[in-house]
Order: structure tokens, then C-alpha cells, then sequence
């Protein structure tokens, strides 16, 4: 089934680039919803709440998704049908980028407060009194750490692990969204939805880096440069994934990201990623760009993974065939020679031996 999910890989990806995200009924939104109920239920200030929260938030759609793959086992349109809305349905590049271009206009019109009422679309900072350079230092950082979360995470896990890791990925990042926050109400309970989600980006987020530098030129920077900067900074971030993106989206965009951000009750001091000045309104545009040229490298390696990953399969199943049955063959041998009369074998020997003295 390797083709089928390369190919269910593709074909979601094709379709997030064409329609993007559903205006209504959007599956992760529900998803959100459901557990919402889950968490008011189960809620205490401690981390096994937090545990069991994340256990099973995070265990029903990945089991759901192995399910499915059971019941495709044999039938590969299927699984690749599946696949592909699967993987349509945790994707969110194409809405990623749109919005970053609309963030752009706003700020090229000058249109500050229009600006300040999209961002939540992207992050969650206070857009209070943010002047342009915040207000695009904010969405190319927002679009550099999702063009992993959003993208090439889940590529990654559908590649790895088919539809179950589609699911599982989307879920877990979606709880760490939820309740991977660090107020009152969250410290302990969402602990254990941030670290997993933590432990499931750190191979994506480092891919996005390396994607980003080969990518470079295709926002105007210079792939060393990048390298230099991701290889400088990509450690100075608190997180230890959100670094990755953004220090080598800092170093292609030759812009310096990190300072201070303002969120709702309390503020954070980042340190400082890249070389340069403040991004500006025609820098969303080349991290867009950008952001679309790493996600579509990210599905030639996921969809290459897929298909390398049940051929090797199928070729150590037929490999352990065939020495099962050599191991059977060689089993049989020694039972029929066992099992010979004494007599026969007796008798076998002075013929062979009168043959030699003739």
C-alpha cells in the first residue's frame, strides 16, 4: 500500500493548494469542539488530568485512523481515497499563505487597524498599539513555525505512519493550541499536550529548516546565509522546535526576528533570530512564497518515504519467506533422514563403497 499512500499524500495536498480549508464544518474545528467537552469534564489543575486529556484526545483519532487502514488493507483506491482526505483535512498551507498576503495588503494601504483584526487569524498576540514593523514581525514569525506545524509535520507523520500519524499529528498539535499554555488554568493540566506535541516536531521542525535554507533563493536569500543564521540562533529560541523555523526564515528573508510579544495577561521577551532590519509588508509575501516551495519539498520526501517504506516492508517479509522455507526445507531433510530404516541406510553403504572399489 506504499503507492496508495504516496498518492493519498499528493492528492490532499493538491487539495488544500486548490479549495484550502472549508469555510464551515471545518473536521478540526470539530474536533476542537468535542474536546473542549472532554476537557471540562476531566479538568483538574494537575498533569495526570493533563495525561489522560492528551491520552485520549490523541488515542481516538489515531485509532479511528488505523481503523480505516484496516479496513483498506486490500483495497488501495480506497486507502488512497482516504489518504488523500485525511491529509486534505490536517493540511493548512494554502490557508497559511493567503493570509499572509492579506496581512501584506493591509499593511501596503497602510491599513494598520484592518491589520490588527486579522492577526488573530495567525497568532494569538494582543494586536493593541502594534505599528507595521511588529505587526509584520508577528505573521513571518507565525508563518515560518506553522509552515511546519501546519505542513510539513504532518507530511512527515502521514509518511511514516499513513493515516493514523495524519490524525494523531493533527490532534496533538490542536491540544497544545487548546492547553499548551503556560497561565493559572493550563501550567500543570497542559503539560502533558505541549510536551507531546513538542517530541512530534522535533524531526519536522529541523526538516523545515533544512528545506528553508534549500529553498532560499526562492525568496531572495542566499542559502549559506541561511545556514549561517539557522545554525546561530536556531538554539536561542525557548522552544525547541519554533527556533528551527524561524531562525532560518530570518536568514532567508535577511531580516531579524524575536523581541518582545504581548499576548492577553502577560508578555514574553524572545531573543533576538537573524541579521538585518524589521520585516516589512512585501517580506510576507516572500515568506509565503517560501512557505510554499518547503511545503511542496516536504511532500516529494513524504511521498518518496511512503513508497520507500512498504517496499522495504515487502521486501523483508519476502526475504524472511523465503528463509522460513529454506528453514523448512533443510527441517524435512534432516526428519526423513532420521526417520530411514537402519537397514536401508546399512545397506546403502557397501553399494556405494563396491561402486568405488569397481
Amino acid at each position: 500500500m506504499g503507492r496508495a499512500d504516496a498518492a493519498g499524500l499528493v492528492a490532499g495536498y493538491v487539495l488544500d493548494a486548490i479549495v484550502g480549508d472549508p469555510r464551515r464544518w471545518h473536521p478540526v474545528a470539530g474536533f476542537g469542539t468535542l474536546a473542549g467537552k472532554l476537557e471540562r469534564k476531566i479538568y483538574a489543575p494537575e498533569r495526570r488530568a493533563g495525561a489522560l486529556f492528551a491520552g485520549l484526545a490523541v488515542g481516538v483519532p489515531a485509532a479511528a485512523g488505523y481503523v480505516a487502514v484496516r479496513a483498506t488493507r486490500d483495497r488501495p483506491i480506497a486507502r488512497a481515497a482516504v489518504t488523500a482526505v485525511a491529509t486534505w483535512t490536517v493540511l493548512g498551507g494554502r490557508t497559511l499563505r493567503k493570509e499572509s498576503r492579506v496581512m501584506a495588503a493591509h499593511l501596503e494601504r497602510g491599513d494598520l487597524p484592518a491589520a490588527r483584526g486579522r492577526l488573530s487569524h495567525l497568532c494569538g498576540r494582543n494586536p493593541e498599539g502594534l505599528d507595521e514593523p511588529e505587526l509584520a514581525r508577528a505573521t513571518v514569525e507565525s508563518v515560518a513555525e506553522n509552515t511546519s506545524d501546519a505542513v510539513v509535520a504532518p507530511l512527515v507523520w502521514g509518511a511514516i505512519l499513513g493515516i493514523p500519524g495524519l490524525l494523531g499529528y493533527r490532534a496533538a498539535n490542536t491540544l497544545d493550541a487548546m492547553v499548551g499554555h503556560r497561565n493559572s488554568r493550563y501550567a500543570r493540566f497542559g503539560t502533558p499536550a505541549a510536551r507531546l506535541d513538542d517530541v512530534l516536531n522535533l524531526v519536522p521542525s529541523r526538516l523545515t529548516g533544512l528545506l528553508t535554507i534549500a529553498a532560499a533563493r526562492t525568496a531572495g536569500g542566499d542559502p549559506r546565509e541561511t545556514k549561517r543564521v539557522w545554525l546561530r540562533d536556531r538554539n536561542d529560541h525557548p522552544s525547541p522546535n519554533a527556533g528551527q523555523c524561524e531562525s532560518a526564515m530570518a536568514g532567508a528573508l535577511g531580516v531579524r526576528l524575536g523581541g518582545r510579544n504581548v499576548y492577553f495577561g502577560r508578555s514574553e521577551t524572545r531573543p533576538l533570530l537573524g541579521d538585518g532590519p524589521r520585516p516589512k509588508a512585501g517580506d510576507l509575501r516572500r515568506a509565503a512564497r517560501l512557505s510554499g516551495v518547503v511545503g511542496a519539498l516536504a511532500l516529494g520526501i513524504a511521498a518518496i518515504t511512503a513508497t520507500a517504506k512498504r517496499s522495504a516492508k515487502a521486501q523483508a517479509t519476502a526475504t524472511a519467506k523465503r528463509s522460513a522455507k529454506a528453514q523448512a526445507t533443510v527441517s524435512a531433510k534432516r526428519s526423513a533422514r532420521a526417520q530411514a530404516p537402519a537397514s536401508a541406510r546399512k545397506s546403502a553403504k557397501p553399494r556405494v563403497a563396491g561402486a568405488a572399489t569397481r
